[in-house]
């Protein structure tokens, strides 16, 4: 029972932080494929701009479930630092902070990515003391 919730928040939080890579990279040949009217290029539509925040809001539920059904300090770890580094360079680009490339928000999507790898391919276990 525990090895199914443990890959399903895992593929879950893979799955997200791929769509939410795909959304960000999608963004700019979005609104350049668009013919350039007066709304298109003043700002991005309301529901595009918070799917950034519905992503967020996955990645973070998986990454709560996976971190509760695993033992390994480092993956919890990682996935705690992808995620709150995701969070604040999305945040960043909304508030502009500091001035920070928006690509670098593919590096803890990224780390998210591989973390929920990792955990789906090698903590495949029945209890919480292998893994």
């Amino acid at each position: 029972m525990l090895n199914i919730s443990l890959q399903k928040s895992d593929t879950i939080g893979a799955l997200s932080s791929g769509l939410c890579m795909i959304h960000c990279m999608a963004t700019p040949f979005f609104f350049f494929a668009a013919t350039c009217s007066a709304t298109c290029c003043t700002a991005a539509p309301l529901w595009w701009q918070w799917m950034d925040y519905f992503f967020l809001l996955v990645s973070f539920a998986a990454v709560k479930f996976s971190t509760n059904s695993i033992n390994n300090k480092l993956i919890n770890y990682g996935l705690w630092t992808s995620w709150i580094g995701l969070l604040f360079l999305v945040l960043n680009v909304k508030f502009l902070w500091f001035n920070i490339p928006e690509n670098t928000k593919f590096i803890p999507a990224f780390s998210l990515i591989g973390f929920h790898l990792y955990n789906i391919w090698y903590c495949k276990c029945e209890s919480k003391e292998c893994c």
